[in-house]
């Protein structure tokens, strides 16, 4: 489709491309006689503002498809997820682009769903990896970034997450806690790494881990973490510390704590992850480890704005986001006993 231009129209109109200009800028110098014929001609040939013509010429929407697909249902409420799609909108809305959520409830798959609707570029922020339509969609020619979950064909924001596991463990043990356990969330490549540095800080330190100390629940699955805290206090040598897959997570085991009559930090000591809200205004409030949310989503749509706007100087990259410990009081000091 050929793009119509103020000259097409000004020599339809027998008119100057000025005066096209002037008629469609709502000039007051020409007469409204002239303005009315020329907005009509223009309209009859289809004419579109710069703008819009300009989006058919490049084929840019100005818009980001974001896959989101949270299979624990806590939809935009989960703390980690919110504040990253609140930035990435943020940046993405600052650059001109529109954001466009994308589920699992389609009819097509999602590479073809991303064609139909014209998106420039995909953000991929929590879905099954290993869905073949997922693997078809990163190894298309759209512009795509996703977050925590590394392709070796797109640029991947990272959480360090076993920086924040090694941190945390550490921070155990120069509490003097030698018995340490960690209740992990499902198997996914985030809860891979952080087990793997679990276990590799502590062996580290020379510190064994029973299997029994190593327990899986659910991400934000208090319930999960309930059961599996009452199955580490039911140990004949049950653990001094406890980690948790989330401070939200670590709510489960604090009402199991309390319910076999021990106390947080005094006979078990918790740390959370995620560094929320809510394990400041816990009592006592929760060690844990901050992601920097904010920063994860802002990095991901500027590199995917980069691959959109110039495809030529795009690199896959693995950008860390590094968080930081935040110290509570849910952790005791042992070696002061």
């Amino acid at each position: 489709m050929s793009l119509v231009s103020l000259k097409d129209i000004a020599k339809e109109c027998g008119v100057s491309v000025a005066t096209v200009s002037k008629a469609l800028n709502n000039h007051s110098d020409i007469s409204e006689e002239t303005k009315e014929r020329v907005i009509k001609k223009a309209s009859d040939m289809g004419y579109m503002p710069n703008s819009a013509a300009r989006m058919l010429k490049m084929r840019k929407s100005n818009t980001i498809g974001v896959i989101f697909v949270d299979e624990a249902h806590t939809g935009l409420k989960h703390h980690y997820f919110n504040h990253v799609l609140e930035s990435l909108r943020n940046v993405a809305e600052a650059a001109g682009y529109d954001i466009m959520f994308i589920s699992r409830q389609l009819k097509d798959p999602y590479y073809e769903h991303c064609v139909s609707r014209g998106v420039d570029g995909v953000a991929i922020v929590c879905v099954n990896y290993e869905d073949p339509e997922i693997l078809r969609l990163i190894n298309s020619t759209l512009p795509v970034v996703t977050i925590d979950h590394v392709f070796n064909s797109c640029t991947t924001i990272l959480s360090d997450n076993a920086d924040g596991i090694c941190e945390l463990t550490k921070y155990a043990i120069s509490k003097g806690h030698r018995k340490i356990a960690y209740i992990h969330g499902y198997a996914s490549s985030v809860t891979q790494e952080r087990l793997a540095t679990f276990y590799k800080t502590l062996y580290s330190y020379g510190i064994e881990v029973p299997d029994a100390y190593v327990r899986e629940a659910d991400y934000l699955d208090t319930n999960g973490s309930y059961e599996a805290t009452k199955k580490l206090l039911e140990l004949s040598e049950r653990p001094t510390c406890i980690l948790y897959p989330d401070d939200f997570a670590a709510l489960g085991g604090i009402k199991a704590i309390h319910e076999a009559g021990l106390s947080i930090p005094e006979d078990i000591s918790i740390i959370g992850y995620d560094g929320t809200a809510m394990a400041e205004v816990l009592t006592p409030k929760l060690t844990t480890w901050q992601q920097n949310t904010q920063k994860l989503g802002e990095e991901a749509a500027r590199r995917l704005i980069t691959a959109i706007e110039q495809p030529k100087t795009a690199m896959v990259e693995r950008i860390v986001v590094r968080g930081k410990l935040i110290e509570g009081s849910s952790v005791k000091d042992i070696q002061k006993v």
